[in-house]
């Protein structure tokens, strides 16, 4: 039997169905919870909301569905990586003063302690780390 806060214990994993946006919402709702439960919760506002621009990206801009991973180190980094078939890397824009999307990125490069992208064979992996301030 493993302790609740060991290593086994501070993982997160989802598969996404392709243009399952709903899955969003769950995904928020179970890093909320899983960093409530090992002992960080002070890193789950941030966490969210970059979490749900990754895998919103990767639902609306891939054909495929995604993988979503959060783990959290045992120096109490967290990191969140989103797994998606397509290996176009995403791009950074410059959205209109009243536009609805397109910052997705912006807020990760200034939210994150630490991220980027990894194209791998079977499409990319786009990730970012943040801790405890």
């Amino acid at each position: 039997m493993h302790e609740p806060g060991c290593a086994l214990h501070r993982t997160l994993h989802a598969a996404l169905d392709p243009a399952d946006l709903v899955a969003v919402g769950a995904i928020r709702h179970r890093l909320r919870a899983a960093l409530d439960r090992w002992g960080v919760p002070e890193l789950a506002d941030t966490a969210e909301l970059l979490a749900s621009e990754l895998v919103t990206n990767a639902l609306l801009h891939t054909a495929q569905g995604a993988v979503f991973e959060a783990v959290l180190t045992p120096g109490r980094r967290l990191r969140i990586e989103v797994h998606d078939g397509a290996a176009r890397m995403p791009g950074r824009r410059a959205p209109a003063d009243f536009a609805t999307s397109g910052r997705g990125l912006l807020l990760v490069e200034a939210l994150a302690d630490d991220w980027g992208v990894q194209l791998r064979g079977d499409g990319k992996v786009t990730w970012f780390e943040i801790g405890p301030s």
